[in-house]
């Protein structure tokens, strides 16, 4: 699995945060605040919800990213690094029921 996509995308996020451009729906997300970030997580989430149980793996796997997508450019917004995210992931293995 190449995970340097993720890498790779939240670098994209920041470099849109310091250096906004007119035409980038990043920037847009960005500069809407955080009610805007709000919902469109929630929208995103509601799509992945009903793609599960009516739509095909590759729509499963499209609204997947697109919520990934999201909430980096959220996390980015709030000031939370994505590092902060993979910490608090790995600090979980080494805790009992979650499986290595």
């Amino acid at each position: 699995m190449n995970t340097d996509v993720i890498g790779r995308l939240v670098e994209i996020v920041r470099e849109r945060k310091s250096n906004p451009k007119d035409d980038s729906y990043t920037c847009k997300l960005l500069e809407a605040g955080e009610n805007k970030l709000v919902k469109k997580l929630g929208e995103e989430n509601a799509e992945f919800i009903r793609s599960l149980i009516k739509e095909s793996d590759g729509a499963v796997a499209g609204e997947a990213a697109d919520i990934i997508y999201h909430m980096i450019v959220a996390l980015e917004y709030r000031g939370v690094p994505f590092e902060d995210v993979v910490g608090v992931l790995e600090e979980r293995f080494g805790k009992p029921g979650i499986r290595k």
